[in-house]
């Protein structure tokens, strides 16, 4: 309305001057208007025009509207400001948390020290009664079903082990015959890459809302973009003829648009052959074509850039004019008209002698924040980036023309990169195509493979080196166990495959991320069992009389009840962790669950069958890896305890349960606990877009200058649901925004949260189609006429005499068609095109924007904003919070207009919402879910240890812990809270059983007579199995995913695995011990009654002392065959 100065340096003179210049294309001549003051003497014969003048908050009327809010501030209603954020919790100048964390160590510390009085204190009555052992007829009944527990599980699985030891080749046949048939399910794998499919629940809000908007409004069209940078060129100021001294950025050249326009034609003229179809795809067979969808030529074609103030016209670009203004004669030149679109994008004709359209080729306006980027408020020609946007089609992945829209993307990226390389020297470009995503995601998991395949590789030549023991450099070949360790690596991938096997038969989707994660947590349990049966099998002797594969049930009956704790609460732990709303995550419970189950039955089955027939190797002295050559003096074997072991029992477990250490222990890990509490909570929850992509990608260099370069945000929708009757005068007030409209309608309530953008994250207001449509019917505007020989619309641009009918005859202040002109001249206009006579027509801006039912009646319609710019995770989630508190209170004024259903409601829409709507729950739905993973862990471990509360509870409290301080840490290691975080935390409670769970077995099954007896024993017995097997097989495998390319692979799966890895050891094999020392359960007599050995003979001594043999008693070195007690 106001020419070149826009609304912003809009004053009555500049208004009245546009309202006469016949440049605009309005004016039917030139008019000079002079404002005169008040009393100011003018030449005679000149009476000034002295009509009365309301101000735009004043009705003209009695009975007439005041100017509504979005056309004049006067008339906006008081705001409130929206309440201020509370402030931060603090104790005085102190964080809150960090002082509540503070208070919980000293408190915890000072519980902890009047423990260590209590026992100082109580010690000789105590030390007096925990190791007593008391008859059968005393045991308590917790103490008998405790008891009973560990016989029947270790008779069970001792039964079991010598009929599979005794039969290898029909288990591992059996086997192999069920592992290939759930394997073969593969075949029928459907592997998930849409990240709307993975992240986002079909019954979620958002998933329903996007496919309300795809069946009404289609889905939200590709985006082709392009930001350019000009290197060291100096910005410089130009003398407007008509708005004086601007300061312009060296981008703004004409140079630099010539080349502009020269990369935006090669793209444009993109033709690029299919094989399938046997023709050429150019770009108005793909293209989003708003005025002409269905027959779309190439300047049809939807294409946003500067060059599009001059319709892509090099002639345009290049043209100057002499013009005369304010008796000042001078030229205009490009410049002139860009200053004058930034300001009037909507204009048809520029007010400059270029006499220039602003509008696009295709028919619409290009706005200046879509062309250009980097500026300071609206000062436009100090841009320092040209933004070049092509919108293409979203065509469904099994439309035949998505294929075509893919081939043409990656002719634009190919024709950029050449365009880059080529002018490297003078400019800066990121760029980006709709398929980069997902195409850069492939693309590095594909490279990524091969360090996913070492990593495996060197797991398995770790299990293979050692889980031999090597006596003699002689019987190196005969005593490895290369065969063994691969056998084992097999049943742990047979697990796996079998799991995703039989989920393809049953149809459930995978996922990269499964094939990724899960082989890692059961190679991780399935290391660890490994390691603890052939470790076990290893150091125990055969009895008198004793068969090869009665000694190996006897081993497994030791060792199989604690595989089957661990496994048990592991596989109920994931199967309850799938009752998440998450895709992904629900998917990989489910694979876990059954993999760790199936890993379970594998090694009670083949892998014990495998360990019989490597014992029947071994014994045999025939090589490993060619079991058909045996040595011919293979010498005798030597039992030998390793490195570890002696390591553990001499070193290690007496300097870490010594008192002080013990103390020092204790109140180090109340710290790392009180400390992991605090960072947890500060912990970023989200993942930014560009992590996703490798450090080398193009894509990160776009994401980060569309941080930096873009002054909008996303395009947000305000979509209506059925259930409202526009139609009507309150229906309509409810929604516009022009005079008449209700203070809080749609419109008005969007306008006034951009007023605060850091609350409402909403820079610029929505446009409404009910405004232009009241505006269209004007009988002033000339858009709605009706022919008066057939009735039927006449567009603006027929000047036929019989198109003179206007369709709304009233020309009363406030127009209101009635519900069957609203019914009857809506189609026309929402089919009009607008043009340089009638701006408002709705073709393109509207068309589709609303959805007519069969009947008339509007099923849907949407409104468009803009968000302000939004750079991380944090921001989009909460414009997502922000936008639907919005509709929800749009919804419930709009719900109060007569005649609405109540079932009616607003929502907001935009393509991100979808991904980022998990972040609203993560940390409660994370909670949930490791809650649920966590009651497992508990009941299994009471129930399999007979009722035993103490243990379960330690166990819990040891796994909660490790749990605290992995997310603690992450805050330190920079690692986000999201949904892959969340898969790893849950793998975090599987590996954590594996760490904690084996060595709380053992304390419980332990016949010690104190508690730090049986810390000790578990620690130097178990803690070396668990060390090999959990830590050492997870360990080499996540260093070498260090060296990945992917930042997500790096940052969450080498990172946060190495954390929980390293966190679960330090939990597992430094607190637990130490832990149990202190508040383990005591020793179960009934236990050490059923362990007791029966006594030899006494026998005398030449020295006349009574010598009773005992094998509980043990020497030193651990040799209960010489052990002996002197009385």
């Amino acid at each position: 309305m106001c020419g070149k100065y826009g609304a912003t340096l809009c004053t009555s003179q500049r208004w009245l001057d546009f309202q006469g210049d016949s440049s605009n294309g309005l004016a039917p001549l030139e008019i000079d208007f002079q404002l005169v003051p008040a009393n100011h003497a003018v030449g005679e014969g000149i009476v000034p025009h002295n009509s009365k003048t309301w101000r735009c908050g004043n009705a003209v009327s009695a009975d007439g509207e005041p100017c509504s809010c979005l056309d004049c501030a006067e008339s906006c209603p008081q705001i409130l400001a929206p309440m201020p954020q509370p402030p931060p919790f603090k104790v005085g100048s102190l964080d809150g948390v960090l002082f509540v964390c503070c208070l919980l160590f000293c408190l915890l510390t000072v519980l902890f020290g009047a423990f260590l009085v209590w026992r100082c204190v109580s010690r000789s009555s105590q030390a007096s009664g925990e190791g007593r052992q008391r008859p059968r007829d005393q045991l308590t009944r917790s103490e008998r079903l405790s008891q009973a527990t560990h016989h029947i599980l270790g008779e069970m699985f001792r039964r079991w082990g010598t009929m599979v030891a005794s039969h290898p080749v029909s288990v591992i046949l059996v086997s192999a015959v069920v592992v290939v048939g759930l394997s073969c399910g593969m075949v029928f794998i459907q592997l998930t890459t849409d990240p709307v499919e993975l992240w986002s629940s079909p019954d979620s809000q958002a998933r329903q809302e996007k496919d309300f908007y795809d069946q009404n409004f289609g889905p939200f069209f590709r985006t082709n973009q392009v930001i350019l940078t000009a290197k060291g060129l100096p910005s410089y100021t130009y003398d407007s003829l008509l708005l004086g001294k601007k300061n312009f950025s060296g981008i703004l050249s004409i140079a630099v648009l010539l080349d502009l326009l020269e990369l935006q034609t090669r793209l444009q003229e993109i033709e690029v052959w299919s094989e399938k179809d046997g023709r050429n795809v150019t770009l108005k067979d793909v293209c989003y074509a708003p005025l002409n969808p269905n027959n779309a030529s190439a300047t049809d074609c939807c294409v946003n850039s500067l060059a599009q103030y001059f319709q892509n016209n090099r002639t345009h670009l290049e043209m100057t004019a002499s013009q005369t203004q304010g008796g000042q004669t001078g030229m205009v030149d490009w410049r002139d008209h860009f200053l004058y679109c930034v300001n009037s994008p909507l204009s048809f004709k520029d007010i400059t002698n270029l006499q220039l359209s602003c509008m696009a080729d295709y028919g619409a306006p290009v706005f200046p924040f879509l062309a250009v980027g980097g500026y300071t408020g609206e000062d436009y020609s100090e841009a320092q980036a040209l933004i070049l946007t092509f919108s293409l089609n979203n065509y469904p992945r099994g439309d035949p023309r998505y294929a075509w829209v893919m081939l043409w993307e990656q002719r634009f990226l190919q024709v950029v990169e050449e365009f880059q390389r080529a002018r490297a020297h003078t400019y800066t470009i990121a760029y980006m195509a709709e398929r980069s995503l997902e195409d850069e995601i492939n693309r590095t998991t594909a490279e990524d493979i091969p360090i996913f395949a070492i990593s495996y590789l060197v797991i398995f030549l770790y299990i293979a080196l050692a889980l031999g023991e090597y006596s003699s450099c002689r019987r190196i070949l005969v005593d490895s166990k290369v065969t063994l360790g691969l056998g084992g690596v097999l049943v742990v991938l047979g697990a796996v495959f079998s799991s995703m096997g039989f989920y393809a038969y049953v149809g459930l989707p995978s996922s990269l991320i499964i094939l990724e994660v899960v082989p890692f947590l059961v190679l991780a349990v399935g290391a660890d069992n490994i390691f603890i049966f052939v470790l076990e099998y290893q150091r125990s002797v055969r009895e008198p009389g004793e068969r090869r594969e009665q000694h190996i049930g006897r081993v497994l009956g030791t060792v199989a009840p604690s595989m089957l704790l661990c496994s048990f609460s592991e596989s109920t732990c994931f199967f309850l962790g799938s009752l998440t709303q998450m895709p992904a995550v629900r998917t990989f419970a489910l694979n876990a669950a059954l993999a760790v189950l199936f890993d379970f039955l594998l090694q009670m089955s083949m892998f014990v069958a495998l360990v019989s027939l490597d014992a029947r190797r071994q014994e045999a002295a025939c090589l490993d890896l060619c079991c058909c050559h045996r040595l011919s003096k293979p010498g005798c074997p030597v039992r030998s305890e390793g490195l570890l072991r002696p390591f553990m029992r001499r070193i290690y477990t007496p300097v870490l349960l010594n008192q002080a250490v013990r103390a020092l222990v204790m109140l180090l890990f109340l710290f790392m606990f009180c400390a992991g509490i605090y960072l947890a909570l500060q912990v970023p929850v989200g993942l930014d877009q560009e992590l996703a992509m490798p450090k080398d990608s193009y894509m990160v260099q776009y994401f980060q200058y569309l941080n930096q370069y873009f002054m909008v945000g996303l395009p947000t929708y305000f979509v209506t649901t059925g259930g409202y009757n526009f139609s009507t005068g309150p229906g309509m007030n409810g929604v516009c925004s022009s005079a008449g409209c209700d203070n809080n309608s749609l419109t008005q309530k969007i306008q006034y949260a951009t007023s605060f953008p850091n609350v409402s994250y909403l820079a610029i207001p929505a446009s409404s189609w009910v405004d232009d449509f009241i505006d269209w019917l004007n009988p002033l505007s000339r858009c709605c006429r009706i022919s008066s020989g057939d009735g039927q619309f006449c567009p603006s641009t027929n000047t036929t005499t019989s198109c003179s009918l206007s369709c709304m005859r009233n020309l009363s202040e406030v127009i209101r068609p009635s519900v069957e002109q609203f019914n009857h001249f809506l189609p026309w206009f929402l089919h009009d095109m607008p043009n340089l006579n009638c701006p408002k027509g709705g073709l393109g801006a509207y068309d589709t924007a609303v959805k007519l039912g069969p009947n008339g009646e509007i099923q849907a319609s949407r409104f468009m904003a803009y968000h302000m710019p939004l750079t991380n995770s944090q921001e989009y989630t909460a414009a997502l919070r922000a936008a639907r508190a919005l509709a929800t209170n749009i919804t419930n004024s709009m719900r109060r207009v007569p005649g609405t259903d109540p079932s009616f409601r607003v929502f907001p829409y935009t393509v991100t919402y979808v991904f980022y709507e998990q972040y609203l729950t993560i940390v409660s739905e994370g909670l949930f879910n490791l809650g649920l993973c966590l009651v497992p862990t508990f009941a299994v471990c009471c129930v399999l240890l007979g009722m035993d509360l103490r243990s379960g509870l330690i166990n819990l409290l040891t796994i909660v812990m490790i749990l605290v301080d992995t997310v603690g840490a992450m805050t330190l290691w920079g690692i986000n809270y999201n949904a892959i975080s969340l898969i790893n935390l849950v793998t975090a409670v599987g590996i954590s059983v594996e760490f904690v769970s084996h060595l709380t077995r053992a304390f419980a099954v332990s016949t010690q007579p104190t508690r730090l007896e049986r810390a000790k024993e578990a620690t130097v017995n178990m803690g070396s199995a668990v060390f090999a097997g959990v830590a050492m097989t997870n360990l080499p495998g996540i260093v070498v995913l260090a060296f990945a390319k992917a930042q997500l692979i790096q940052i969450f799966f080498f990172r946060l695995n190495l954390l929980i890895t390293l966190l679960g050891l330090l939990h597992g094999l430094v607190f637990l011990p130490v832990l149990l020392s202190y508040f383990g359960p005591s020793a179960s007599p009934a236990t050490a009654l059923a362990k007791a050995p029966q006594p030899e003979p006494e026998k005398r001594s030449p020295d006349g002392s009574l010598t009773v043999r005992n094998p509980s008693f043990q020497d030193k070195e651990g040799d209960p065959a010489t052990a002996s007690h002197h009385l």
